[in-house]
């Protein structure tokens, strides 16, 4: 091991000892609670469904006459194919399920303000884009739900003012389902919509890095408290990633990804139902008219960007110094309503 230490050490001088200490910052103890280090959690997902979405590739057909057969053949034929998509389907929704939590977090510990108001919005854009991406791969399947999803989902686009029919028509590759929409799905999740989450990671990363970490909710003791991010925190995130690990094989063994109907543009289903993280939506554009949803919808998520700013305003010129945890807490409880309304309804 000399030898092989002494050769490497030759071509590329780097002392081991001094990049440890320049990896290996102090981490606050704080960081030890899960609810404070969420983060890690949807970027471990994003690693696995990266891998099983890569082994699914290579038997995976993006047209609408051979999609839906493909995905059977993973299913029921090529070795563990059952398993690697069941992997896929359940580790989608654990990440959606992580990133919400942790925004969430974000949110009611008031990580987003100054001066971390920019990686909130990147933050933002990394929920958008996890939530399309899931939108994305559930309509690659070809099943019936999945084929007229993505045709409502494009209706609602279309609702959008000005831009609306030019966004549907991006979406669809036509003014209406074709031959080129599949792929089109299939590019975006498989190849723009990764790239984007790992730039939009990178920047996030390293903002955190040059920020450092919200000490909100830690005592003065344990702010002053510290420990190794190796090997301790390092442990800490395997112990998890492999727990993760444990659960989801599970779920995919008990519960393994299974096929509907396939898809039939003639025939139009009585319920179309989305994906779970999409109930919200859909129980409001059920409440009000398709514009009026759209419009308000997109409102709210300008809002939520902006967020660190209005709460900066609200902070500044009212005493409602913590107006920011009601009106998080009327949101919760509004999006908790809404997703077990729809949910609670026969599909």
């Amino acid at each position: 091991m000399g030898v092989v230490s002494r050769w490497i050490q030759d071509r590329i001088p780097l002392d081991a000892g001094r990049l440890r200490e320049l990896t290996n910052e102090p981490v606050p103890n704080h960081l030890k609670r899960w609810w404070f280090c969420l983060g890690g959690t949807p970027a471990y997902l994003f690693v696995i469904q990266i891998f099983t979405g890569i082994m699914l590739a290579f038997y995976y057909q993006p047209s609408p006459r051979t999609a839906y057969e493909s995905v059977a053949y993973i299913t029921d034929e090529a070795a563990f194919g059952w398993y690697l998509r069941s992997m896929h389907k359940w580790a989608a929704t654990f990440m959606v399920a992580a990133v919400i939590l942790h925004q969430m977090r974000v949110y009611f510990t008031g990580a987003y303000r100054k001066p971390r108001e920019l990686n909130w919005m990147v933050g933002m854009l990394l929920l958008i884009c996890t939530l399309t991406i899931g939108f994305t791969g559930y309509s690659l399947v070809y099943e019936q739900l999945s084929f007229w999803g993505a045709s409502v989902g494009a209706n609602i686009a279309e609702s959008v003012p000005v831009v609306g029919p030019l966004v549907k028509n991006m979406m669809l590759a036509g003014e209406s389902y074709n031959d080129r929409t599949l792929p089109r799905f299939f590019i975006m999740h498989a190849a723009i919509l990764p790239i984007v989450m790992i730039v939009l990671l990178f920047i996030h990363i390293t903002l955190i890095r040059i920020q450092g970490v919200t000490e909100f909710g830690a005592t003065e003791e344990e702010k002053k408290k510290t420990f190794n991010f190796f090997p301790d925190h390092l442990y800490t995130e395997i112990i998890m990633g492999l727990s993760l690990m444990i659960i989801l094989s599970a779920l995919a063994t008990v519960l393994p990804a299974e096929m509907g109907p396939r898809a039939d543009p003639l025939t139009t289903p009585e319920v179309i139902k989305p994906e779970w993280f999409f109930y919200v939506m859909f129980r409001w554009l059920k409440l009000f008219s398709g514009t009026v949803a759209v419009i308000s919808s997109g409102f709210i998520v300008f809002v939520m960007f902006l967020w660190p700013f209005i709460d900066g305003a609200i902070r500044k010129y009212t005493r409602a110094k913590e107006a920011s945890v009601w009106i998080g807490i009327l949101g919760v409880l509004a999006i908790i309503a809404l997703t077990v309304w729809e949910a609670s309804v026969a599909h």
